[in-house]
């Protein structure tokens, strides 16, 4: 029979997760607010200092080159030390790093190397913020209802973060982009605030480990030791870094060539930004028995919207292409969470999640980079029509692998160190999840 202390012990954990996940999407909704105004604010800052596209673009690369370079060591650290005090203090170095930036382009002393350097340490604090978030988040649910949590989640900060970018925009028209930058500071000083009063008793402490290389390579093996992962991992290095290329470099250029200018433009990305919390929405009531595959079968419409660039396909077609992509990539990201929540190990989960997010965004600069060359070699039509087609190819291939097809949906928990719960894959029926919208939709 069951004690009473065991019984209030699971109460406790119970409710301590319940707490955790209200402050987790309260603190992500606030930053995801100030964040998305802070991106467009920093572009016009750069700007209005005197910076033309280029400088835009090395300021973008200088936040993520050390988003790139120190992911896996975030991970690493979230995993050996409590989660939520890594979140407080890469909030804080975020806090720090934007409330000095406001200050300079307020008093129109911002010059582009301080700029940055500024962005660098923010980048940074992400690196370090991102899988420790992750990771908290997936031990701050349970059960059958971890998936639903999600997508509730994941609506939670879409949503927040199409509201920022609305209004972050408009602040940077009527204030300047100083003062954007400003509440930005503050919105990671009150996100970091909530965070700091997370609830980690219900996480097992950790065992005293090898050091941090020792805990690079457990994460390593965990990684490379189930092919549902890294397969799906591998497939997204390649759609996230063609999607970003076609988003950011070719659909500008098309918008002011075909489309009338860049109003067109922002508003097919808020018809993305639309599908995405019309996907998280779906997610609250959808439960696909087989995650991975109803996951991957969504990736493909993301092959769409570079397709409708090709053509070009006039505003409004195009503006519903993006709104079914948003959509399908959060069913894809809310069946990956809740497969890595179901298959990973607890303790590893930081150090899994950071190999995620690197796999994700390491190719996003070189291919960026490389979209200018290619336009002039190929011409604009054939690299959307190519940006296409990778998508399609590389999901395809992610088809062959079983472990993608037939990984499904556990309705009952697992005892915590059965060699289910340690990561057993199809054989017997399993399922795994994590995200992979790659640099746009994580956790915020």
């Amino acid at each position: 029979m069951t004690s009473a202390a065991d019984a209030s012990r699971r109460a406790r954990r119970l409710s301590g997760a319940g707490r955790n996940y209200t402050l987790l999407t309260a603190a992500a909704v606030v930053t995801n607010l100030g964040s998305q105004g802070a991106l467009i604010a920093a572009a016009f800052a750069v700007l209005d200092a005197g910076g033309d596209g280029g400088d835009v673009g090395l300021v973008a690369a200088a936040r993520t080159l050390p988003l790139v370079l120190f992911l896996l060591i975030g991970g690493a650290v979230a995993d050996r030390l409590p989660r939520h005090r890594v979140m407080v203090a890469a909030n804080a170095l975020n806090c720090v790093s934007q409330a000095v930036f406001a200050v300079l382009v307020l008093t129109g002393e911002a010059r582009l190397w301080q700029m940055m350097l500024l962005s660098a340490l923010g980048g940074t604090g992400q690196a370090f913020f991102s899988p420790a978030a992750e990771g908290m988040l997936m031990s701050s649910v349970s059960g059958e209802q971890a998936s639903r949590a999600f997508a509730m989640f994941r609506m939670a900060m879409q949503g927040a973060g199409l509201g920022g970018a609305a209004l972050g925009g408009a602040m940077v028209a009527v204030v300047g982009p100083g003062w954007v930058l400003a509440v930005d500071s503050v919105a990671f000083a009150a996100a970091g605030a909530l965070r700091s009063f997370l609830d980690v008793s219900h996480i097992p402490p950790r065992e005293p480990g090898g050091g941090l290389l020792s805990d690079l390579y457990e994460g390593w093996r965990e990684f490379v030791g189930r092919p549902w992962l890294w397969t799906i991992v591998a497939q997204f290095s390649v759609v996230v870094a063609v999607v970003g290329a076609a988003d950011a470099v070719y659909g500008p250029l098309v918008a002011r060539g075909s489309l009338g200018g860049p109003g067109p433009w922002g508003l097919a990305l808020g018809a993305f930004g639309a599908g995405t919390v019309g996907g998280a929405l779906l997610m609250t009531r959808w439960k696909p028995r087989r995650l991975l595959l109803a996951g991957t079968l969504c990736v493909f419409p993301l092959a769409a919207p570079a397709a409708a660039l090709a053509v070009p396909v006039p505003v409004g077609p195009l503006c519903a292409v993006m709104f079914v992509s948003g959509a399908a990539i959060e069913v894809f990201g809310v069946s990956w969470m809740t497969a890595l929540h179901q298959e990973i190990p607890e303790d590893k989960l930081s150090r899994v999640s950071a190999y995620d997010w690197f796999g994700s965004i390491a190719m996003v600069p070189l291919a960026t980079a490389l979209a200018g060359p290619a336009e002039a070699a190929f011409g604009r039509t054939t690299a959307l029509w190519s940006c296409s087609a990778l998508v399609v190819v590389v999901t395809a291939a992610v088809l062959c692998v079983p472990d993608v097809r037939n990984l499904t949906r556990r309705t009952k928990p697992v005892a915590q160190g059965s060699p289910v719960a340690q990561g057993s894959r199809v054989a017997r029926g399993e399922l795994g999840s994590a995200d992979a919208e790659g640099a746009a939709g994580r956790l915020g």
